[in-house]
């Protein structure tokens, strides 16, 4: 299922370490620039309508791209994909940095911009869970993702406190700049060093047409139960993690004040339990049915939501956004390791780009009903809410009988 033959022909370890490198580069860049933007928003409107804009702008067009990307992802070689929307969102990002510099600053062209970010992500996502098994022995899979998450939350660590430098001390052009330079540094080490064999059916000549590939995606979940199951778990959990992922910042601004360094403090507590969280799921691998640690995440995400809308001290609601964080990567992982160990390989993109498709237009979906609400009800009624429902939808995910089944352990893992 994996492509066992890439593992032993090729130096696997020297692979994923050029390629998570270049993955991690890009993403500082990106993240600099998201922080910068949505801060910029934040600070200049404190209107949840605006915040509501700009993230409905930054999935939209995610969510409309995913089943295309997913399919791209299984017709044509990957690494090509993820040069290519690397490409993409530095051209866009350089053009904004002109622009701004010749003194057009306008929000909308944020909310563009939140856009065409979005349009290479939806391509790079499907390709990135995809060719990770293509590199990866199938026994390491949770090890690498692990790794993979903590550098991901390293980065997320680090980017707000250099957005919020380079916010107080330069012009937001100038993160724009640096985006760009990291996007470049990122494409040619993946372009000059990084050597992947194409997978089999990119390699072969499309004898399908795209409609039918993507037809043929559907009826494949359509005959794994626990995709099915699964797909429905995260719709509903995406929808009420909103509050909790989008209005934070807005819910900080509002009640304990509007400083730049208490919107960079929840940022950094969160990407430290991040990294805490992406060493611990590494080291660990959590338990050996990957549902159980799902559920267990779950359940902390739960717990966590309902505290941040009930304590009043700004430092135990910073420890609370710091115990979230440590619970997502120990979701993502297995979560992600789940989907490449039992989806058969030609089909990873197409199920990749459902999930991505699921992932980024649930949280808007729950944006239009909270975003709004969070003009009416105080936010901390809204996360209380949406917590308890969380513990509720967990304790069901760790009941179901398809989903504990596919969440045992694969022979490739028990094997010594």
């Amino acid at each position: 299922m994996n492509a066992a033959n890439t593992h032993e022909t090729g130096n696997w370890k020297r692979n994923i370490v050029l390629f998570l490198s270049s993955q991690t580069i890009s993403l500082f860049g990106s993240s600099l620039v998201q922080y910068a933007i949505m801060w910029y928003i934040t600070l200049t409107t404190q209107s949840g309508v605006m915040m509501t804009l700009f993230i409905v702008c930054g999935f939209i067009p995610t969510f409309i791209l995913s089943p295309f990307a997913g399919v791209w992802a299984d017709r044509y070689n990957r690494k090509k994909l993820i040069i290519l929307s690397d490409a993409m969102i530095a051209a866009a990002t350089l053009i904004l940095a002109i622009v701004f510099l010749m003194g057009y600053d306008a929000n909308w062209l944020l909310f563009v911009m939140a856009a065409v970010r979005a349009l290479g992500t939806g391509i790079q996502t499907p390709a990135v869970g995809a060719i990770l098994p293509q590199i990866v022995p199938g026994d390491r899979l949770t090890k690498v993702n692990g790794v993979n998450g903590t550098l991901q939350a390293v980065m997320m660590f680090v980017a707000p406190m250099a957005s919020a430098a380079l916010l107080t001390t330069t012009s937001i052009e100038v993160i724009f700049f640096i985006d760009v330079i990291t996007a470049m540094i990122a494409i040619l080490t993946l372009l000059l060093f990084f050597k992947v064999p194409v997978h089999e059916k990119a390699a072969e000549k499309q004898t399908t047409s795209y409609f039918n590939d993507f037809k043929q995606g559907v009826i494949y979940i359509k005959n794994h139960d626990f995709l099915k199951t699964f797909f429905l778990f995260f719709a509903v959990f995406f929808i009420l993690m909103a509050p909790a992922a989008f209005l934070t910042p807005l819910q900080v601004t509002r009640s304990f004040g509007d400083d730049v360094w208490r919107l960079t403090a929840i940022e950094i507590a969160f990407s430290i339990g991040m990294m805490a969280g992406g060493a611990i799921i590494a080291s660990w691998g959590g338990f050996p049915n990957k549902v159980y640690s799902m559920t267990f995440a779950s359940i902390i995400m739960g717990i966590c939501t309902f505290a941040l809308g009930l304590v009043p001290i700004f430092w135990i609601y910073l420890i609370f956004m710091a115990v979230f964080g440590v619970a997502i990567p120990i979701f993502n992982t297995p979560t992600t390791v789940l989907i490449q160990q039992k989806v058969e390989e030609n089909y990873l993109g197409r199920i990749f780009g459902v999930f991505g498709m699921i992932s980024t237009s649930m949280m808007p979906v729950g944006m239009l009903i909270f975003g709004p609400l969070a003009d009416i009800i105080k936010i901390e009624w809204l996360l209380l809410g949406t917590g308890l429902l969380i513990i509720v939808l967990a304790i069901f995910l760790g009941r179901n009988k398809v989903m504990i089944e596919s969440g045992k352990p694969a022979l490739q893992e028990t094997s010594p």
